[in-house]
């Protein structure tokens, strides 16, 4: 089983201590996101493939990489760096320590351990076409010796993501738009040449329209990687989460509406307010991201490897 920690919420940024707690202790308690039954997840290494963490800051457990090494599973980091204005990412790390940490992990831990996630690419009058393309390009030439991939994705703008950016955007007297698939289309050409240029391949996750020339279908749970990454054959069936997904089959051990860093786009998080309630509700000793509002009256199931 790949455990994937999470593209719920960022774990490494805000969780770490739960997480190390929870490899010490080998489980977690996960709640369903639809149904809200919890449930246990195995996190002993004999039942762990492999770990992808998805993250805009491991600088929490950088410190930390002799224990996750100790583990003798592998993992990939899915690092997203976007570099955008703050007023729509207001709380991220600065661009260029991100850039700092990729690099350490590819030295650290592996060449093949950090993925760039260029993700996802937002047309705002602040991030225009011509905005990607001069900001892709610097950080491509920074992130250069890091990575041998870079994932991009189109923002989906679901409702609550609607509501975040009209929001931010009256606030902050700027204008958003989802522009024509040739407008994207034209744009992804672009970056995949950027990126080959730096030593990397575009891929694009989820969203198989924009498949151009040169760029390719994003895996980001992949189990090949991660093969590669510990030197032993490994296995994992094909399974996406959503349409038009070309993932492996993991089991996600985060929860939605956790994550603090308040980027307008965000599809995890319908209000931030909320989700730094629920970062202060967090005690890193318990067994769930989230407190429990009762102790289970029986034992919860083991979910499936």
């Amino acid at each position: 089983m790949i455990v994937s920690a999470s593209y719920r919420t960022d774990i490494p940024a805000f969780y770490p201590q739960w997480f190390l707690r929870r490899l010490q202790e080998g489980f977690a308690l996960v709640r369903n996101p639809y149904s809200a039954q919890m449930y246990r997840v195995d996190l002993r290494p004999q039942h762990v493939t492999g770990f992808v963490f998805w993250t805009r800051n491991f600088g929490p457990l950088l410190d930390h990489l002799d224990r996750l090494r100790a583990l003798g599973r592998p993992f990939a980091v899915q690092f997203s760096i976007t570099n955008y204005p703050r007023a729509i990412e207001p709380a991220v790390i600065p661009a260029e320590k991100a850039v700092a940490q990729m690099h350490r992990l590819a030295r650290e831990v592996h060449p093949l351990c950090p993925v760039w996630r260029y993700d996802p690419v937002l047309f705002t009058s602040l991030t225009p076409p011509d905005f990607h393309l001069g900001n892709f390009a610097g950080l491509a030439a920074q992130l250069e010796g890091s990575t041998d991939e870079v994932v991009i994705s189109f923002a989906q703008i679901y409702a609550k993501s609607r509501r975040n950016l009209d929001a931010a955007a009256r606030r902050h007297r700027f204008t958003w738009e989802d522009p024509a698939d040739e407008t994207k289309r034209a744009l992804a050409a672009d970056l995949a040449e950027i990126a080959r240029r730096h030593g990397m391949r575009l891929t694009v996750c989820s969203q198989p329209d924009y498949l151009v020339e040169g760029a390719g279908e994003a895996r980001c749970v992949d189990v090949r990687r991660l093969a590669r990454i510990s030197g032993e054959p490994l296995d994992a069936p094909l399974k996406g989460n959503r349409p038009g997904c070309a993932c492996h089959e993991s089991r996600d051990i985060g929860e939605y509406d956790t994550c603090p860093h308040g980027c307008l786009y965000c599809y995890a998080v319908r209000n931030r307010r909320a989700a730094l309630a629920r970062y202060r509700a967090h005690d890193p000793a318990a067994p769930s991201l989230l407190p429990l509002e009762k102790e289970p009256s029986r034992p919860l199931p083991l979910l499936e490897r």
